[in-house]
């Protein structure tokens, strides 16, 4: 029997409460969490007699997917689901964020989520409405336009409506671009920008900074130092853990970056480097993509691991690729 929950926002977290109920066609809890079912959606399944999946391993059709639990830290998987109109559960404290931001809303998303917020609910509503619809802002938009040309039918058009028809169409259209990108900067590249600039202060005022210049600038002032971290950084069972967020990506390259300022580091390394520390980035998001491009079940439980294996090869690759270009650069 399928019982209804409530789901709230965690500490710091945001959105929500969301209340669902699982049905016979839609109750599936996927966990896209870096492999393996995650302790939230194994709970929401058993209060709500669904059945919890391992996103990394198996997926269902949307239509099937009650709930989505996710562990991002801003990038494009909390929005993804958002926009399939699928209840997503964050783990992560974040909230409208990335570049699908516009599609994550209370209704339909809450984050900072642990397994003390999630409740037996006593709402009676009508199950089947529970799950919300798909974005259907194109569906609206060609409503919008047929029932325009009905209107207009039979009307001529003179040189001058076409020409300011046009004119307006460009400006509308760079209006909202600009719109877009200064609401991008505001809540991506502002405080990511700010991020960096607190940890090199915390570096430079506490010594870490002499730490990592013994420590990790010996792994990263030679070839097989930076290889034999780009293949630990692309391990399968690593990489969909290192991933989410980009956020360890952030933090070492933020830390490298110091170095090389400093000197520490030679300025011919900075390339292999990169490429040494960003092996694990988008991993955790392949079964997503693969899902976004609506992939059979069966080609996403052979694709995820085919692709996180391929990373072993790939990266270290790439870092040999980028020393032989770095060769005379400085």
């Amino acid at each position: 029997m399928y019982k209804t929950i409530t789901i709230k926002a965690g500490d710091g977290g945001w959105g929500g409460p969301l209340t669902i109920t699982a049905t016979e066609k839609c109750h599936k809890i996927l966990s896209v969490t870096g492999g393996g079912i995650h302790p939230v959606a194994q709970k929401i399944a058993d209060m709500t007699g669904g059945e919890a999946l391992d996103g990394f391993k198996t997926t269902a059709p949307d239509e099937e997917v009650l709930v989505a639990v996710v562990d991002c830290g801003g990038t494009a998987r909390c929005g993804v689901y958002p926009k399939k109109g699928i209840f997503t559960v964050n783990l992560m404290p974040v909230g409208q964020a990335g570049p699908l931001a516009q599609f994550i809303t209370p209704e339909i998303y809450v984050s900072a989520v642990t397994e003390k917020n999630i409740f037996e609910s006593d709402y009676k509503g009508d199950a089947a409405s529970t799950k919300p619809a798909a974005a259907d802002e194109p569906k609206s938009k060609d409503r919008a336009k047929e029932e325009i040309a009905a209107a207009n039918s039979g009307k001529k058009e003179g040189i001058i409506v076409k020409i300011g028809k046009g004119v307006g169409n460009v400006v509308s259209k760079f209006f909202q671009a600009g719109r877009e990108t200064i609401e991008m900067i505001i809540k991506n590249v502002l405080p990511f920008m700010a991020f960096t600039s607190t940890l090199l202060g915390i570096i430079s005022a506490s010594g870490l900074g002499n730490v990592i210049a013994k420590t990790i600038s010996p792994l990263c002032s030679t070839l097989p130092g930076m290889l034999g971290i780009s293949f630990v950084c692309a391990l399968p069972f690593l990489s969909p853990i290192l991933g989410p967020g980009a956020v360890i990506a952030q933090v070492v390259g933020t830390l490298l970056g110091a170095q090389f300022a400093l000197g520490n580091i030679p300025p011919q390394y900075a390339l292999p480097a990169l490429f040494a520390i960003d092996a694990q980035v988008g991993a955790d998001f392949v079964p997503v993509g693969l899902s976004l491009g609506e992939s059979e079940p069966q080609t996403i439980e052979m694709g995820v691991p085919a692709v996180l294996f391929s990373r072993i090869v790939t990266g270290p690759l790439a870092v040999l690729i980028a020393f032989a270009f770095s060769i005379g650069m400085y």
